[in-house]
């Protein structure tokens, strides 16, 4: 009798333990799924950096007027947050001048590392874009301050005629245009009617701004 006693208090035991363990799995398991990946088409926001708020990886190309935070290990001296000049060039000590725009992270440290090779043995460096500042919209025409805006954030033609500070007087709010540069070279338009946004009518003209892109206000 007592060996059943003993023996069903070690069933209950091991029962504890393996609902324990599964549990404990599927809660590491839930933590571990990745994040959904952006769709091709979405908006800025869900197309830039980590959720840190920087970009590293072998995808995104470095702008002129990015911020970048480059570290070498062990080397304070080295280790610099910089912005990318309007040449698209960096200058870093012993490294001297390196092209950044046009190249991503992952290759920018292997430029920098290849560079340091000369003075320091096995050099261990990484390179953050900390602000994108490259990319940028414009809006011309008859609005209170036309001009390059940093797309930062998801906008919208009606978000960035709010930021170039609203219609002059006498703009012609139904023909505002939105013309993008597409990767074959030629030039894209969609119309967009304010008079009938504000009306509730054909929202879908209200379109996310991609980076290039120009509102022109007649």
């Amino acid at each position: 009798m007592r060996f059943k006693v003993h023996s069903t208090v070690a069933a209950g035991l091991l029962l504890i333990a393996v609902s324990g363990g599964l549990s404990a799995q599927n809660v590491a398991a839930s933590n571990s799924k990745p994040d959904s990946v952006p769709a091709a088409g979405s908006s800025p926001d869900q197309v830039r950096a980590n959720p840190a708020g920087r970009t590293h990886d072998n995808t995104y190309l470095i702008g002129d007027d990015d911020q970048l935070e480059i570290n070498v290990w062990k080397e304070p001296d080295l280790s610099k947050s910089l912005q990318v000049r309007s040449d698209g060039k960096i200058s870093l000590p012993l490294v001297g001048e390196l092209q950044a725009q046009g190249r991503t992270p992952l290759q920018l440290e292997q430029d920098i590392t290849e560079r340091l090779r000369a003075f320091i043995t096995e050099p261990a460096v990484t390179v953050m874009v900390q602000k994108i500042n490259s990319l940028k919209f414009n809006v011309m025409g008859e609005v209170n301050k036309p001009g390059s805006y940093p797309l930062t954030t998801s906008t919208t033609v009606v978000d960035a005629i709010a930021t170039a500070g609203g219609f002059k007087d006498f703009a012609k709010k139904k023909a505002i245009a939105v013309l993008h540069t597409n990767a074959d070279g030629t030039e894209s338009r969609v119309t967009f009617n304010y008079n009938d946004f504000t009306r509730g009518k054909n929202p879908h003209q209200n379109v996310w701004l991609r980076p290039g892109d120009t509102v022109l206000v007649p």
